[in-house]
């Protein structure tokens, strides 16, 4: 379970977020791949070198480094989510004709080599994604991937038993299983959902009169599978007013996404797992910054590809997500040396204070 969507702010950035939701246990970091860096491919142990930097967050492994997004100094953003029951990979070539990507590491390889949408289209056809199990799941993960661009242009990219399958994405927004061509489909059942208000109805002469607002939005779906996040997310991302730059698009990109973000334990797996989201994030395609919202974190975090620039050119990993809750304490205004700031007020487990009269 994930839910993607690019957008623009009024003044042209492009971003890309995502929900990660995961039901296997899986600790996130935040990672630095310096332009030109080293590494050998999990299938077949092939070096590659990548062409452009990136910031991405992933999961090192078992020798295996796995990204879940990321963009690179191109302005170029990606990121991969779940395809269950539609995946379909490839076996290892034994002509050598296209060049064979662990599925793992496919994210990898297209954020290390292009610049542009454009660029990952011409490059798809001479690829093949084979299926490699990860060290997490102990299968090959069935994945499709969304990429974005400075431009606004956007894309689905899908493994399928036609091979590698590539679709426009007008609105910008993905989710699971089952395709993309399908999710654009099932909008048509949601036509009738509008942000205006219901006027009264007649009904045999009783007039019938909408409880409140909102009566636009009543055959929105609300649950938490894949079809009814698609659907919800692409009325939210086509409807909401344009945020006019940079920061309003980060908090907008929050609240539209907040409506499918999976709070832990409301969705549980065969196999007695809980399936949540383990954060959100939003990638600035301009900046190349990030702004991450973890599970068990109430603050937003942000980092950028160009926070540490001398690296030496070896792979940086900056640690995991920030958990921790953070409040913001309001001063008030009115007593002598206050000013009204909010200063951060980390939550603590502290017992439970109680006044001196409280019995």
């Amino acid at each position: 379970m994930c839910t993607a969507v690019a957008f623009q702010s009024g003044r042209g950035q492009n971003f890309l977020g995502r929900t990660l939701d995961f039901s296997y246990p899986i600790e996130p970091r935040i990672f630095i791949v310096p332009k030109g860096f080293e590494w050998r491919s999990a299938l077949d142990g092939k070096r590659f070198a990548d062409a452009c930097g990136f910031i991405a967050i992933g999961q090192e492994e078992d020798g295996i480094l796995g990204f879940f997004d990321g963009v690179n100094e191109c302005g170029f953003a990606a990121a991969a989510l779940y395809f269950a029951g539609c995946a379909h990979y490839d076996a290892a070539p034994e002509n050598g004709g296209k060049e064979p990507v662990p599925s793992v590491e496919f994210l990898h390889f297209i954020l290390g080599r292009c610049g542009s949408v454009g660029e990952l289209k011409s490059l798809l056809p001479r690829l093949t994604v084979v299926g490699l199990p990860d060290p997490v799941t102990q299968t090959a993960a069935p994945l499709h991937w969304i990429a974005t661009d400075r431009s606004g242009a956007c894309i689905v990219v899908e493994p399928t038993e036609r091979g590698l399958e590539v679709f426009e994405n007008p609105l910008g927004v993905l989710a699971n299983s089952p395709g993309f061509r399908w999710q654009m489909t099932n909008l048509r059942n949601y036509m009738g959902v509008s942000i205006g208000q219901k006027s009264e109805a007649d009904w045999g002469g009783v007039g019938l009169v909408p409880f409140g607002q909102a009566g636009g939005t009543m055959l929105l779906p609300g649950g938490y599978t894949s079809p009814e996040r698609f659907a919800r997310t692409a009325f939210q991302k086509t409807h909401v007013l344009r945020p006019d730059d940079g920061a309003e698009a980060v908090v907008t990109g929050f609240h539209i996404l907040g409506s499918v973000t999976v709070p832990k334990g409301i969705v549980v797996t065969d196999r007695g797992t809980y399936d949540y989201t383990r954060y959100t994030a939003f990638l600035n395609t301009e900046t190349c910054e990030y702004f991450i919202r973890a599970y068990g974190g109430s603050a937003v975090e942000t980092v950028g590809l160009w926070d540490h620039p001398e690296n030496g050119g070896r792979l940086l990993c900056l640690g995991a997500l920030t958990q921790r809750p953070v409040f913001l304490k309001r001063e008030d205004p009115g007593l002598p040396g206050r000013t009204g700031i909010r200063r951060p007020c980390p939550y603590r487990n502290s017992p439970r204070q109680t006044s001196p009269g409280a019995k």
